[in-house]
Parts: structure tokens; sequence; C-alpha cells
């Protein structure tokens, strides 16, 4: 009788300790609870952060940029204070200039105010050694950050992250986040004054001026792995000199290829559409390229009033010029002019018809690679491919399908 009312009263007992046991585990703060991702609104900056995070950019400015609003965002996730981001020095472009040289830092630090605390020089006893880096290729959400990124911050203090090693993007890092993205697309240029006095003195005098990014250069070209085989012999020797082991495509696969757009429209078809959609020969139009396009007679021919960054700027000012100054220079003239056109869907593309669309400029146009190719394979020329061309691009504008010149369809009445 009394081992039966003894082995209850334990069974009592193991359970109520076994409860305060586990009621205790789980109030314990976690060292990651400081991150809940719950919250429909950003919660207070911490006094204290977990340590230090550099972004370090590869690629072009446009690249950089967004590559930089990933460490940002992980920067936020985190808890990091952001250190002013390494851009590459690359040889190729021409390229030596940092993040100062091309963003305004002060502008930019007043901007993350609140939301990610930024520096521009390290305490003494850490900007003597480089950052340990870390690998962000693998990571597939937010808690993939707190739960490999984080330890490591913990221990080195110092990171350094790499966002373009990675072929997945982590925009949504922002989201996650909760930061702003219009303090980050809004970031201003540190170009200098009197080029931007320069430029907005071309722009002011034509109410319909035309910023067209045209890409053909010769990476472009090999890049692609489309054939050209009516440029002239100097261009088809610049681009075997870049193409490496990028060989083109040939017979079937190569039709199949251009007819999906992937191949770069030449200067003289970018002019052939231009005439297409009606847009009168002597608009003035500022060319936003790279250094070395190919075939630009295609288009000077036929387009007399083209203005490039050497030829608004004195010689001095275009040679102290390095490749990111002279990409914000064409960014800027690009959000700021009255029509934008763009014969590729690249980096800065995107970022120009965002910023565009938030400022509400709507002349913003991205020709159809794809309609030209398919046209062009059905044997229409002339005047009966120009009259396919409008209707393709009249159909993308009416159906919402990116952004088109409204001027060039009024008689459809849209």
């Amino acid at each position: 009788m009394t081992a039966f009312t003894v082995k209850p009263l334990f069974s009592v007992v193991v359970l109520t300790l076994t409860l305060v046991v586990a009621t205790l585990f789980i109030s314990r703060p976690s060292p990651l609870s400081q991150f809940s991702l719950s919250s429909a609104t950003p919660s207070a900056l911490q006094a204290e952060s977990n340590g230090y995070i550099r972004v370090d950019c590869y690629g072009g400015l446009n690249q950089m940029k967004r590559d930089f609003c990933d460490g940002v965002g992980i920067a936020r996730l985190l808890n990091i204070t952001l250190v002013l981001p390494r851009f590459e020095v690359a040889a190729y472009w021409n390229e030596s200039s940092g993040f100062a040289d091309v963003f305004e830092v002060d502008y930019f630090i007043q901007q993350m105010n609140g939301y990610v605390k930024v520096v521009k020089d390290l305490p003494p006893e850490i900007a003597s050694r480089e950052p340990f880096r870390v690998d962000t290729s693998k990571r597939k959400g937010q808690f993939d950050y707190i739960e490999s990124v984080l330890p490591s911050l913990f221990e080195h203090h110092y990171i350094s992250i790499t966002p373009a090693m990675s072929q997945r993007r982590d925009s949504g890092i922002l989201c996650m986040s909760k930061l702003p993205f219009v303090k980050l697309v809004t970031m201003r240029y540190a170009l200098q004054k009197h080029w931007r006095r320069k430029v907005l003195n071309f722009c002011r005098p034509y109410q319909n001026h035309l910023s067209l990014h045209l890409r053909f250069e010769p990476d472009m070209v090999a890049y692609s792995q489309c054939q050209f085989p009516s440029l002239s012999p100097a261009s088809l020797e610049s681009v075997d000199a870049v193409r490496g082991d990028r060989k083109p495509w040939t017979g079937e696969m190569a039709t199949i290829w251009r007819k999906r757009g992937k191949c770069p429209l030449t200067p003289s078809e970018t002019t052939f559409i231009l005439q297409s959609l009606s847009i009168p020969t002597d608009t003035n139009i500022y060319l936003a390229a790279g250094v070395g396009l190919m075939e630009i007679e295609g288009l000077t021919s036929v387009y007399t009033n083209v203005f490039t960054k050497s030829s608004l700027l004195s010689g001095e000012d275009f040679t102290n010029m390095h490749g990111n100054t002279k990409a914000a220079l064409d960014y800027y003239v690009s959000i700021n002019s009255d029509s934008y056109m763009a014969t590729y869907f690249g980096n800065m593309d995107k970022m120009v018809a965002a910023m565009r669309a938030f400022n509400g400029m709507s002349k913003t146009l991205f020709v159809s690679r794809r309609a030209f190719a398919e046209f062009s394979s059905q044997g229409l020329k002339g005047r009966e491919l120009m009259e396919a061309l409008w209707k393709a691009h009249s159909d993308d504008f009416t159906m919402g399908r990116g952004y088109a010149l409204p001027d060039c369809f009024c008689e459809f009445k849209l």
C-alpha cells in the first residue's frame, strides 16, 4: 500500500521538475533572439553593434551598386556596422576609383541614419588587419546568414563579403531587413559640379533629347556568342581578341539563339529601329556607352546630332574620369533626359528605368531585340519591316510590357 502511494508522488515530482527546467531553458535569452524577423515595422537600431562588415564589389558600376545594396541589407539583418565598401581596381576598365570618388558619402550616411550604422574609418585595433572573408555563395535565406555568418562575425569582429560571388541575388535581404530601398536607389553620385553643369547645359536647350544606351563593345559581342559576319575586319579582329573560349553558335542553334533576343543590336540595326519608331533624324541624342563601341558610324551617319561624354567635356576632364565616374555620368544624364532608350536590358537599364519610374518619367523604351530578329528571319525588309517593328513595340506598350515612348504612339490614342 505504501509503495502504491509513493510511486505516483515520485512521478508528480519528476514531472514538475521537468516542466520547471524546460521553462527555464526556453526562457533563457538566445544569442539570436535579437534577430526577430516577425515585426512588420523596422525595429530601432541597437546602440551596440555585433562588429564590422565590408562589402567587396566587383564588375560594372551598377552591379557594384546592386551588390552594395545586398551588403546593406545583411548589415541591417545582423546588426553590423558597415564600413565603406571596396571597389574593384580593374586595369581593363581603366578603373581605380573608390566608393567616395563615385558616391556622396555624407549623404549616404545621412540616408542610412537609424537603419544601419556606417563608418568612414575603422577603430585602430581593427584597421591594421584585413577582414575575415565569409563565403556567402550558398546562403539561401535570412536564417543562413544568422546561423552561418554571425558566428564568424562574433569570432573575428571584422568580416568581408562578396555578393557578386553568388549567382543567386540576395535582394530579398532588403525586404527581410525592412530597409527603405528607395533610400539606396537614390544614392547621389559625387560627380564634379562642372561636369553636371556642362551636361545640363546640353539637356536644357532641347525639349526632346534622347539618352541612348547602346551596347556593342567587343567584349559584349564576344560574350553574346552571336555571329556578325557583316562587321568590318577591324571590328571582327577586336571581337576575336577577347572571345576566349566563348565560341559563337553556328547552324540552327545560332538562329534559335538570335530569335530569343540574345544578340546585341548593331548601331545600324538600332538606327533602323529608331527610324521605324518615327524618331526624327535631327533628334539630339546623348550616347550612353562604354569604351570601344564598334561600328558607331552606322548611327552617326543617319542621326547627326549625337553627343558623347568626350564631346561634352574638355579633354582634361574626360581624361581624369575613370570607368565608374563615366558610368555615373551616363546614369545621371539618363535619369534626367527627356527620353531614354536601351538596346540591352542590363543592370544600368534596370536601375535607370526604376529611377525614372520613381520620378514619374514615362518616356522609357526597351528595344525588342527578339522582335527584330524574328521579323528579319521571316524575310521582312524595308518599309514592311519598319511597320512590323512599330506594331510590335506598340503592342508591348498597350499590353503594359515595359515602358515605351508615348509620343511615338500618339496616333493610337492610348
